[in-house]
C-alpha cells in the first residue's frame, strides 16, 4: 500500500538547509496529521448519521466535531507562530513554500469558520438542511486539507527538522496543549493512538507522554475514548489503542 504521505508529480520539496537534522519535526507531524485525516474524513458522514430532529446526537456530534476544529485551528496557529517564520528565515530558499504552506492555512481557517454558526445551529435543531449544509462544509474543508497534510510533510518538514530544533517544537506542542482542558487531552490521546500504526502507538505512548498523562490515560482516557467512539460509530468495532 502506496504511503499517503508521498509526493506527487509536479511537487518540489523545499531545498535541505546545511548541516544536520536537529529535530524529529517530520515523524511527529505525521502522527497529528493520520488524525486529521480520519476525523475530516468521518466528519461529512458523521454529520448525516444523525436523523432529522434528533437534537441529542446532533448536539453530541456537533461538539465532537467542534473539538476536532479546535484542534486542527490551533495546531495551525503553533505553526504560524513557532514554525513558519524561523523557517523562512533561517531556510530562505523554503520562503516560497512556507507562503505556500501559509495560504493553505487561511483557506482551511476561513472554511473552518465559516461552517462554525452552521454547526451550531444545527447542534440546536438537527434540521436536515442545515445538516446537509454542514456536511458539504466539511467536504469542502476536506478537499484543502487532504492536500496540505499530505504536501506540508513532504514539501516542508524535511527542512523544518534541519533548522527547528526539539526544544522549539516542544513550545509549539505546549502552545496548543494549554489552550485545551485535560479532560478532552486523555480522550484526544485515545484518537491518536488509534489512528497510527503500532509502532508509533508505543513511541508515542511510552516517550512522548509524560508518566501523568499515561496513568490519567490509563485510569480514565482509555475508558472515555471508547464510550466516545461507540457513540459516535454505534456497532463499529473499536480500534485499538494501548
Amino acid at each position: 500500500m502506496t504511503d499517503f504521505f508521498t509526493m506527487q508529480p509536479g511537487e518540489t520539496a523545499a531545498p535541505l538547509p546545511p548541516g544536520p537534522v536537529l529535530s524529529t519535526g517530520s515523524t511527529g507531524i505525521r502522527r497529528v496529521h493520520r488524525f486529521l485525516l480520519w476525523a475530516y474524513e468521518e466528519a461529512p458522514n458523521l454529520v448525516r448519521s444523525t436523523a432529522p430532529g434528533d437534537t441529542s446526537r446532533a448536539a453530541y456530534v456537533g461538539q465532537v466535531l467542534g473539538n476536532f476544529d479546535k484542534v486542527l485551528l490551533i495546531h495551525q496557529e503553533g505553526q504560524d507562530l513557532f514554525m513558519y517564520p524561523q523557517l523562512a528565515e533561517r531556510a530562505p530558499a523554503s520562503t516560497p513554500h512556507v507562503e505556500q504552506m501559509l495560504e493553505q492555512h487561511k483557506q482551511i481557517r476561513e472554511r473552518v469558520q465559516s461552517i462554525e454558526p452552521v454547526r451550531k445551529r444545527w447542534m440546536q435543531t438537527a434540521d436536515p438542511d442545515d445538516r446537509e449544509e454542514l456536511a458539504s462544509g466539511y467536504e469542502d474543508v476536506q478537499s484543502v486539507l487532504k492536500e496540505h497534510l499530505r504536501r506540508e510533510v513532504t514539501e516542508v518538514m524535511p527542512a523544518v527538522d534541519r533548522v527547528i530544533t526539539e526544544e522549539e517544537l516542544k513550545a509549539m506542542i505546549q502552545h496548543g496543549v494549554k489552550q485545551h482542558d485535560k479532560k478532552f487531552l486523555v480522550t484526544y490521546l485515545g484518537m491518536i493512538l488509534a489512528t497510527n500504526p503500532p509502532d508509533d502507538r508505543r513511541e508515542i505512548f511510552f516517550e512522548e507522554i509524560p508518566a501523568p498523562a499515561r496513568l490519567g490515560y490509563r485510569l480514565i482516557g482509555r475508558r472515555m475514548y471508547h464510550k466516545q467512539y461507540a457513540t459516535l460509530f454505534p456497532g463499529r468495532p473499536i480500534p485499538e489503542t494501548l
